[in-house]
């Protein structure tokens, strides 16, 4: 139960720290409210704990023989974070009284676990620090993966009930643009640290 604490403890700081997920996230209830952002919930809330399963049972054996598979999944994630900054940016819930954009699915939140740099490193971390060469690998890390999935819900459900609790803020097409330009700006210096450390390998 100790070892279950801890992981819980280490699960928690990270899933309520700011970082992509929860500020793409908080972003989505602002711009689509809770209903229509419950797909992109589940999708961070059980992609995750997926992709911590395929790190912990092979995958990371993979990026130790062929660490250039790491780089180009760590570019393709930078990359394709300041591309939704990109639309973040330029979005708006209205124009024209038409929809002009539109909130995650359950599989793209989901995929967007794997193109994550601190993703990556949450997940990598965790596998490093709470496993033992002393103990059964698998069990060791179904238990990480069920844990972070336990704290996973209510982290994001905490993000997204920011960002609709927000909504009720801003009351004007305008205000709503400068938040998203703002979020599109926290989205690309969360990606800082994933850029500092590159040149080390997992």
């Amino acid at each position: 139960m100790e070892l279950v604490f801890a992981i819980a403890l280490f699960a928690f700081s990270a899933g309520i720290t700011p970082g992509p997920n929860n500020i793409m996230l908080m972003t989505s209830g602002v711009n689509f409210g809770i209903k229509r952002s419950i797909p992109h919930l589940l999708g961070i809330s059980l992609g995750f704990p997926t992709m911590i399963l395929a790190v912990g049972l092979g995958l990371s054996a993979i990026f130790q023989a062929y660490p250039i598979i790491h780089t180009v999944i760590k570019v393709v994630g930078i990359t394709y974070l300041l591309y939704l900054s990109w639309l973040i940016a330029n979005s708006s819930s209205k124009m024209e009284g038409k929809q002009v954009s539109k909130p995650f699915s359950f599989i793209q939140a989901a995929a967007f676990q794997w193109v994550n740099p601190k993703g990556w490193i949450m997940a990598v971390g965790a596998i490093a620090t709470f496993t033992s060469v002393q103990q059964e690998l698998n069990s060791q890390v179904i238990t990480i993966a069920s844990v972070f999935l336990c704290v996973a819900f209510p982290c994001a459900i905490v993000w997204l009930s920011f960002g609709v609790a927000l909504k009720r803020l801003l009351k004007n097409e305008r205000q709503q643009r400068i938040f998203n330009i703002s979020m599109a700006l926290l989205l690309v210096a969360s990606i800082i640290p994933m850029v500092l450390p590159a040149s080390s390998p997992i």
